[in-house]
């Protein structure tokens, strides 16, 4: 399949960095390669993300799925490419830090009902299906130097399972904490988290605890139509391509698949990745099929035309496996 370079590169600069910094593979010291960060750092949509950082943890995470929530910008910001060194960015993260449990994991301020095993109160912690992503962010910001985030690295690590990572959470919750699910079946989220965030130090992404977590995503293929653990399913609402990584979707996994070129040798990444091939249009571009409204703005927060973002991301995951 061939890539529409050109329409990439005439699109926004977050899109235009990317690419060339992941499909074209040109140095980060390449004078295109400076001029486009350099608009996107200074861009308004930018901007108004890295603003909406500064009262982290913002408000209240009432469900992990909220795109608007400042772990998702948080990520995102990640994602395309802004650091530590960007304007504004230091002083957010230092307030990440001033919140790190004893145990290792970075908190955020949550309200667990007293009928799911909480409190009832507003109070710093954390659960599997936000502490990874955090850490995965701060390393991304470059800050895995840091004695702070190998705690939570190694933390996190040793959650594992032999079918993957369960649901697990801040020892105030207890011990008896756990979602919508059996024991001792694996959540599917926390272990896409889990797998994003091992597959950004080179040194982990062939350890046992990775071998486990892509071995539940196989497994969870296979059984997608007899069992959804926790609630999560792989069917026509896991399917639809949408932007940004939020939630439990087809892109956000094959993304996260894709770090792990490995992965290709089994069927169920070879049948998601051809799930996701087919999804392109007659110019080899791709439209989003699902939103989230608090990006409506965005290229991908519309159901009509391609987006160059989610083409990108499509092209990125193949070229990973060396289909392109």
């Amino acid at each position: 399949m061939n890539m529409d370079i050109d329409w990439l590169l005439s699109s926004v600069p977050w899109v235009r960095y990317r690419t060339r910094m992941d499909l074209l593979d040109q140095n980060h010291n390449h004078p295109d390669v400076i001029r486009d960060r350099e608009e996107m750092i200074n861009h308004p949509m930018i901007i108004t993300l890295i603003q909406q950082l500064k009262n982290w943890p913002g408000n209240i995470l009432k469900r992990h799925n909220d795109a608007s929530h400042p772990i998702h910008i948080l990520s995102f910001l990640a994602e395309i490419g802004i650091n530590k060194n960007d304007p504004f960015i230091t002083n957010s993260c230092k307030k990440i830090f001033d919140h790190q449990s004893d145990e290792g994991p970075f908190e955020i301020l949550l309200n667990i009902p007293t009928h799911f095993g909480g409190s009832g109160k507003d109070e710093y912690m954390w659960m599997l299906c936000d502490a990874p992503l955090i850490t995965y962010s701060l390393i991304k910001f470059s800050y895995f130097q840091s004695g702070e985030i190998k705690k939570s690295l190694a933390h996190l690590i040793s959650l594992n399972d032999e079918n993957g990572w369960h649901c697990r959470a801040s020892e105030q919750l207890g011990q008896k904490f756990r979602g919508p699910g059996r024991k001792e079946d694996p959540c599917p989220y926390a272990n896409l988290l889990m797998l994003k965030l091992i597959s950004e130090t080179e040194d982990l992404k062939e350890c046992k605890e990775a071998d486990k977590g892509l071995g539940s995503f196989d497994n969870l293929w296979k059984t997608r139509m007899e069992r959804k653990p926790y609630l999560f399913g792989m069917g026509t609402d896991f399917k639809k391509l949408k932007a940004p990584f939020v939630w439990y979707d087809i892109l956000h996994t094959m993304d996260v698949l894709s770090k792990y070129p490995h992965s290709i040798e089994l069927p169920s990444t070879k049948e998601m990745l051809n799930i996701l091939i087919n999804k392109k249009d007659n110019l080899g571009r791709y439209i989003p099929e699902s939103i989230y409204l608090s990006w409506k703005e965005w290229d991908f927060g519309q159901k009509k035309e391609p987006s160059p973002w989610i083409t990108f991301l499509v092209y990125r995951i193949l070229k990973r496996f060396q289909l392109l």
